[in-house]
């Protein structure tokens, strides 16, 4: 295809007058050929010592650029029907302008940039295609001689007249680019060429003009031409001044509208004008709400009036393209098979009951009320659960469509809300983007990390969620780029969140659904049903080349990885596999591996972790601790030690102030009980009291660990051992009662990865011991106690006050306690 911009390029007087020498001793030698490459043009008429650029896309139009030699002169011809890519020879004018090639280059791929300048009118003898490209047989046409020179003369100066009178008027041409050469010219057909460039004539026409060989007569048939342009010129000059005062704002309107229509047709841009027609019919047939509707039928409107260069004309066609883009009314089918889901789910995840009843719930209620409305669910866990590709299996599932949106470190409420589309660059928000990516109104939309999100002088993205996570606003969710109410209510939002460290607003507007650390156990089934599976498939490794022996993998679980999900357990399978690989290609007579327990350091080095066991021995001073961190449970030892002072209390291990609050009231229960412990009131203004909690670079803070403190200080202070096959957690108060706690699970399944026989518990947390499996259970002897008085006869070997004997505790308090 051969597309153009023309660019008329006049030349100084003495540059022209040299280049019409250069010219005439290039056309007036006597061995020209008269065979050239054709070039064939759509809506451009070309005429000698005319300069365009062309672009060139036509296989044929580029085989003829290619097919030029030294001389770099072809044939440029127009052909009588723009529309037609291989038009017949008739379809073809008879006569074109022999021209030379300036410059080329490749503008992308399929196009290439030409600039060319014509030479002289030739005449089309034939016309012939051989090797993919067009040639063409040409003949000199040269104007006629004249006898009449005065006449000639004297249409000469009319014609000049008419012109300097006609860009006087024709406010599209700068008068002063030609106003110089046209009164130099002394050459009539050069002249003649000039203007006919010039005049805004339909192909036709102009194509007559370059086929006229008499002087006078074409000089004549420009006079008609040029009258025939003012009067037209004039005649919208009268009518636009006449219109401006007399007519009504409905008939303005109307005049108007033609006028632009003219312009259009004058300037070119029909197809800018049909493409804002076709724009406008893609509105009105599009799903849209009304209001969105209305809204953009309004923008077309306004920019049915502005120039299409015009940088608002971008802003406001940008606009349109988005509110067409986003699917209003476009849903997908919703699987309504509860037993197919079901299937889906179980093959994705293993365990994770919770969530799959959730999600079975919400398809029963779908079937039950044929109602889309999905929940908004917030995964909570530690890293590597599977709390994102859970969400994915979701989506598969349900039948929605999935799309993520990462909030980590998002600190700009635009992000989520969008720029007013006033603003330079400005887009819609990260949930309208992701409604255009899902092209669905009802897909699943993935809020990854959202307790990572982060607020400063631009807002707060966490604010701006409110709204799209509230079922009873986000039918008229408002972006500020689109400025219309989108309906969300058809949306199945999932947030996932290592913790609850949430604002409380948006935490009230999420239904949370907590996802615990794998124990051991469902670590084991996860690698051999999901990990090793999928790691063989991504590295093509048949079955039974890489067989894990399950010691192996326990051993893996326990001394290279620290973790409450899977996601470094998954990295370290796929190093073994890769090991393996790079081994059979060194060698080829290895064919199998058996990994084993023995040999997993040589695929893996070194263990990374030495299992933190609880110590056999009693300590004075020493309370095992359990905590909850967002990458699972941990055991956490609490060290007190006394010494001669004057009373001052030394807390270390970097602790938050809740667990600096927790000391000061473990301390002050302590104080408050010293008569039942036998400990003199004098100690506590004679001796400093040390408290430590070890990893003293990672911080701690959190409620949970009172009553262990508490114990610590006691031990201390009467200098009696604590049991070290005892681990405690619970929040105490000054009363000394111990209070509920969370992360119960992970810290039970630290407690057991530890060795720890008895775990000490509020007795308000019995109700969340059936969440707990058995697994963890089994291995553990819990003992619910419901103030500290309780927990200090449990763990203390001492002979004090109300002190009990731990056989007598285990015959008190048997239906506290269970395994």
């Amino acid at each position: 295809m051969c597309g153009k911009i023309i660019l008329p390029l006049h030349l100084s007087i003495s540059d022209y007058n040299l280049y019409l020498g250069l010219r005439v001793n290039f056309v007036n030698k006597s061995n020209m050929k008269d065979r050239f490459p054709a070039l064939l043009l759509r809506d451009l008429v070309m005429f000698p010592d005319m300069m365009v650029t062309l672009f060139v896309g036509r296989e044929k139009s580029i085989n003829a650029l290619e097919s030029v030699d030294d001389s770099n002169t072809l044939v440029l011809i127009t052909q009588k029907d723009a529309s037609k890519d291989m038009p017949k020879q008739e379809e073809i004018f008879s006569v074109g302008v022999l021209a030379k090639i300036l410059q080329t280059s490749k503008v992308q791929e399929g196009t290439i940039k030409v600039v060319v300048q014509g030479i002289k009118r030739v005449k089309i003898d034939k016309l012939y295609t051989r090797a993919k490209t067009m040639y063409a047989h040409v003949l000199p046409l040269v104007d006629d001689d004249y006898t009449d020179e005065k006449e000639v003369l004297a249409l000469k100066r009319s014609v000049q007249d008419k012109f300097e009178e006609y860009l006087s008027i024709n406010k599209r041409i700068n008068p002063e680019t030609i106003n110089d050469n046209i009164s130099q010219i002394s050459n009539l057909s050069d002249f003649c060429n000039l203007i006919s460039a010039h005049l805004m004539l339909p192909v036709d026409k102009k194509q007559a003009l370059l086929e006229i060989t008499s002087i006078p007569k074409k000089l004549e048939q420009i006079l008609v031409y040029i009258d025939s342009e003012i009067e037209l010129l004039k005649a919208e000059g009268r009518i636009r001044n006449r219109v401006r005062n007399q007519i009504e704002k409905n008939q303005k309107d109307y005049y108007l509208n033609e006028q632009l229509k003219a312009i259009h047709r004058e300037l070119g841009e029909e197809d800018y004008k049909e493409e804002l027609m076709v724009l406008e019919q893609k509105v009105k047939s599009s799903k849209m709400s009304k209001e969105a509707k209305d809204t953009a039928l309004s923008e077309i409107k306004k920019l049915k009036m502005m120039n299409q260069m015009s940088s608002e004309a971008s802003v406001i066609r940008s606009y349109v393209d988005w509110l067409l883009e986003i699917p209003w009314k476009q849903i997908s089918k919703i699987n309504k098979d509860i037993s197919k889901a079901e299937d889906i789910l179980n093959k994705d995840h293993y365990g994770l009951e919770k969530v799959k009843d959730r999600i079975l719930e919400h398809i029963a209620v779908t079937v039950r009320t044929n109602n889309m409305r999905g929940p908004i669910i917030c995964l909570v866990g530690p890293p590597g659960v599977g709390k994102t590709s859970l969400a994915k299996s979701i989506a598969s599932a349900t039948g929605r469509n999935f799309v993520k949106i990462a909030l980590g470190g998002m600190r700009d409420e635009a992000e989520i809300r969008g720029h007013r589309k006033t603003y330079v660059g400005a887009m819609p928000g990260k949930i309208i983007q992701a409604m255009k990516k899902a092209k669905t109104s009802n897909p699943l939309i993935l809020l990854d990390e959202i307790d990572k999100l982060s607020f400063d002088y631009r807002g707060d993205p966490s604010s701006a969620l409110l709204e799209a996570l509230d079922p009873e606003q986000n039918k008229s969710f408002s972006d500020h780029y689109i400025g219309v109410n989108y309906d969300l209510s058809n949306v199945l939002f999932i947030a996932t969140a290592n913790s609850l460290d949430l604002p409380r607003p948006l935490l009230d507007r999420l239904e949370v659904i907590r996802l615990s650390g794998y124990t051991d156990g469902e670590k084991i089934s996860i690698a051999k049903q999901y990990l090793i599976p999928k790691q063989n498939k991504f590295h093509s490794v048949k079955e039974g080349e890489v067989v894990f022996e399950e010691e192996a993998i326990k051993f893996l679980i326990e001394s290279y990885t620290k973790e409450a999900g899977v996601r470094q357990l998954d990295r370290d399978i796929a190093k073994v596999i890769r090991k393996f690989i790079r081994k059979k290609l060194l060698d080829s007579n290895y064919e199998k591996q058996i990994v084993s327990k023995d040999n997993l350091k040589d695929f893996l080095g070194s263990v990374k972790y030495i299992n933190n066991f609880v110590k056999s021995e009693k300590k004075i001073g020493i309370m095992n601790g359990l905590a909850y961190t967002e990458a699972g449970g941990d055991i956490l030892e609490i060290e007190s030690v006394a010494m001669k002072g004057d009373g001052k209390v030394k807390i270390t291990g970097k602790l938050g102030d809740v667990m600096k609050e927790s000391v000061e009231t473990a301390l002050s229960y302590v104080r408050s009980k010293a008569f039942f412990f036998g400990i003199d009131d004098k100690i506590f203004k004679e001796t400093d009291i040390h408290i430590h909690v070890p990893e003293g670079a990672i911080p701690k803070d959190g409620p949970s660990a009172g009553v262990g403190i508490c114990i610590s200080i006691l031990s201390t202070l009467i200098k009696a051992p604590i049991y070290a096959d005892i681990a405690i957690t619970g929040e105490i108060t000054l009363s000394g009662r111990a209070l509920r706690i969370g992360g119960l699970k992970e810290k039970l399944l630290a407690a057991s990865r530890s060795r720890v026989k008895r775990v000490i518990i509020p007795q308000e947390n019995l109700r969340d011991l059936e969440e707990i499996p058995l697994e963890i259970r089994g291995t553990l002897e819990i003992l619910p106690v419901s103030n500290a008085m309780e927990a200090i006869n449990i763990a203390i070997d001492g002979d004090f006050g109300t002190r009990i004997p731990i056989d007598d505790i285990k015959t008190q308090h048997t239906d506290r306690r269970y395994s």
